[in-house]
């Protein structure tokens, strides 16, 4: 399970998790100011802002040259783009610098941030537990835009992104140039374009319209793809392997940022023949 899905709303498994980490974290350190009269939250919320913005900071920097001719694009972090242990390091090493002095707010802080830690691990493992299974691809039959069907299997035998998306739908079509512009630069990688429910007459206008110039743009007009893969809304991509086996999936808008550390997975299991 990597999203829920709340009526219209589809929410990140790991924004939920963290979420529920931190509302936790703080309410054992509000348990501890009540019971012993220590108030740690001041100094848990320094560790909690100080390893957020460390992890941003961090992924910001190892794809600084994204960021660099668009630097606003830094604050857009709607499809994550955090390095995980960069923030917990600088988090520790806030509180023991913080905690140095004050011995009292040692044991309600350590409480409260184990307490946290253990919400997220938890939250990791079950979620890890209930994730989409790295099945094979699905058996189904898609057409090409001048109306020829084709069987999705045709575009197997090497890594494979397949990129689930509407024209109605506003990040679909925000993402599209990223997603174009990856399939130019990795020409070992197939990517697929699969509308869903849509006319080939309306895709190919929409192409035309925006000036997007893209191969293997095919229709669904089922949704075939949406529902043999358990895809809750648009945009979903998914990365399949070499032997067109599934092994992650993104549901949401793509930064090219996160894209690229998608793709540099995909290619070093096609080096290395490790899935």
């Amino acid at each position: 399970m990597d999203v829920v899905k709340l009526g219209p709303l589809v929410l990140s498994v790991t924004v939920l998790l963290v979420l529920a980490a931190v509302l936790v974290a703080n309410g054992v350190a509000a348990w501890y100011h009540r019971r012993r009269g220590v108030d740690a939250g001041p100094v848990l919320w320094k560790m909690i802002v100080a390893g957020f913005l460390t992890a941003r900071a961090v992924f910001v920097l190892r794809h600084h040259d994204i960021f660099v001719s668009a630097p606003w694009k830094a604050l857009d972090i709607r499809d994550g783009g955090f390095d995980g242990t960069a923030g917990l390091v600088v988090a520790c090493v806030i509180a023991a610098e913080l905690t140095r002095r004050h011995a009292a707010l040692r044991r309600p802080l350590l409480a409260a941030t184990l307490a946290g830690c253990a919400v997220w691990l938890g939250g990791t493992l079950l979620s890890q537990a209930f994730a989409p299974a790295r099945v094979p691809l699905p058996d189904v039959m898609v057409r090409r835009l001048d109306g020829v069907e084709v069987p999705m299997q045709s575009f197997a035998g090497k890594p494979m992104v397949v990129n689930l998306w509407a024209t109605w739908c506003p990040p679909c079509r925000r993402e599209m140039p990223v997603l174009r512009a990856a399939q130019q630069a990795h020409p070992g990688i197939a990517f697929v374009f699969v509308n869903q429910g849509e006319s080939a007459q309306t895709v190919a206008r929409y192409l035309a319209a925006q000036g997007l110039h893209m191969a293997n743009v095919v229709i669904d007009p089922a949704g075939q793809m949406g529902a043999r893969t358990g895809s809750p809304g648009y945009p979903a991509t998914l990365f399949y392997d070499a032997r067109g086996v599934l092994q992650s999936r993104h549901v949401g808008e793509l930064s090219e940022a996160t894209l690229r550390e998608k793709l540099a997975v995909l290619a070093k299991q096609a080096r290395t023949g490790r899935f």
